[in-house]
């Protein structure tokens, strides 16, 4: 065996790394439930992707892992339906909470007024900017 490091993964990489983290986890809670999950901004004249959001649910909560909207989206509200449309997915799928992060230049402003709250800062570059780590309750939880 040898250790690597590397900045180009393959994708035969990523894909021991996950199928060995799936099944570690299946082994412990006794089920797989990962599902990816996307709520797109589409060309309706061509069905091009413009934007959106993707992400993921897993064992009770909503990643919201990638979000962006080209500037000739933005101020149409269509940022709050799509937020909106991955919550309502994630609550289909029995999500009880969901989890995000953000850089303080990007939009933790933009969920906090929809019910996301700060749960951790992580300072990075450029100066005087952080990563910001959100989560919003879906449901009641039993502790």
């Amino acid at each position: 065996m040898s250790l690597v490091l590397t900045d180009a993964p393959s994708d035969d990489d990523e894909a021991v790394l996950e199928s060995g983290l799936a099944a570690f986890n299946e082994s412990v809670v006794g089920y797989r439930d990962a599902k990816p999950l996307a709520a797109l901004l589409q060309d309706e004249a061509s069905g091009a992707t413009l934007g959106g959001m993707l992400g993921r649910t897993s064992y009770g909560l909503l990643f919201i892992d990638k979000v962006w909207l080209p500037d000739s989206a933005r101020g149409q509200d269509l940022g709050t339906k799509l937020l909106t449309m991955m919550e309502a997915e994630a609550v289909a799928r029995g999500c009880k909470a969901g989890f995000l992060m953000t850089i303080t230049f990007q939009a933790p402003g933009f969920y906090a007024r929809f019910g996301w709250r700060e749960i951790g800062r992580a300072h990075c570059d450029p100066a005087g900017t952080a990563r910001v780590l959100m989560t919003k309750a879906f449901a009641e939880v039993d502790p």
